[in-house]
């Protein structure tokens, strides 16, 4: 039974996993840096990179050691090689590398998006290509066709601000800490979201495409203006975040030609409104419905492990591995062929 060891470190959580061709998961773990880059409000790169470089090595020793392994087990090694924060991808990366010139085993460099595009087929063995991905987290929000393991045609992506980037900054301007999205969601239940009227960038247009950056602004207005309780506007926000993400998911859907399944994943895909919203969705075009555990939506070493795995059944066995030198990536498309999107920056 083939295993592989995944480590992951792109944003601001230090994770390593081990999981079997079976879809078991031995052991994970994740240290979380949320106490360091709370004083912030938000993730600062440089605290992050030297947070992972402390932990890397002694959790995975303590994965290892939960699972009663040595790396002689493990058949592979696959880490994040990008996209994400380049300090904290570098130090996953150059660990992995070490990792596997000391135990001569393959090394997999696995793109974070493709770990959260794969990670519902490790909790759902049902879940078989193609099916149309939305990938929601707080760094990307896309669209995206999943034809297969490399084969990635994206439908849509944010023109500005992802949509956990506009969770967290929603978060912000209403004093609610970080990390946060979670905090958002937890205020809305106790809101109203007609109360605040918002805006729904691009809806009803004809691609697929999101922007959220407007929307982020008009939640400062509301609360510079003084007249609105928080939970009302964070209600409304998340309300006119889920409408907009529902009506260009039915746009893709219209786009993408017969599919199996709708699925969800990245942080984002924890938040319960949304889910109910896309499950409804699902329902009405008479489709499953797929999201991974909320284990497996934030970021996480399971996925870049089984992405690894899903490689190496495609290709035939470990042997067909990343050279050591290969690069980390501060971006990496899963669709490289995709045409650049009017008014969008670096982050489509």
């Amino acid at each position: 039974m083939m295993l592989v060891l995944g480590i992951e470190s792109s944003c601001d959580e230090t994770a390593a996993a081990l999981v079997c061709a079976d879809r078991t998961i031995l052991a994970q773990r994740i240290a979380s840096q949320d106490e360091a880059h709370r004083p912030y409000g938000g993730v600062v790169p440089e605290i992050a990179a030297r947070a992972h470089a402390d932990r890397i090595a002694p959790l995975i020793a303590a994965t290892l050691g939960d699972a009663g392994l040595t790396l002689d087990a493990v058949d592979a090694i696959a880490a994040t090689a990008g996209p994400g924060l380049i300090g904290g991808v570098m130090v996953g990366l150059v660990t992995a590398k070490a990792l596997a010139m000391a135990t001569d085993r393959p090394l997999l460099a696995i793109n974070h998006l493709e770990g959260h595009a794969l990670s519902p087929r490790l909790a759902d063995p049902d879940l078989a290509f193609p099916y149309l991905l939305l990938l929601a987290s707080g760094g990307h929000c896309q669209l995206l066709l999943v034809e297969g393991v490399g084969r990635y045609r994206r439908l849509g992506t944010t023109i500005d601000d992802a949509l956990g980037e506009a969770f967290d900054k929603t978060a912000k301007v209403l004093g609610l800490g970080y990390p946060g999205g979670p905090a958002v969601e937890r205020l809305a239940r106790q809101g109203d979201a007609g109360r605040v009227p918002l805006p729904r960038p691009l809806l009803g247009t004809a691609e697929p495409h999101f922007s959220f950056a407007g929307l982020k602004s008009a939640v400062l207005r509301a609360r510079e203006a003084g007249i609105h309780a928080d939970a009302d506007i964070a209600a409304a926000f998340q309300q006119a975040a889920i409408d907009c993400v529902i009506d260009r998911t039915r746009r893709a859907l219209a786009l993408a030609g017969p599919v199996g399944a709708l699925v969800v994943a990245g942080g984002v895909a924890a938040n319960q409104a949304l889910r109910g919203a896309l499950e409804a969705l699902a329902a009405a075009a008479q489709l499953r419905f797929v999201a991974p555990p909320l284990a497996l939506c934030t970021d996480n070493a399971a996925m870049i492990a089984w992405a690894g795995l899903e490689r190496i059944a495609v290709q035939g066995g470990p042997g067909a591995g990343d050279p050591l030198d290969v690069a980390a990536r501060p971006r990496w498309p899963l669709d490289p062929a995709a045409a650049p999107v009017r008014g969008a920056g670096v982050k489509a």
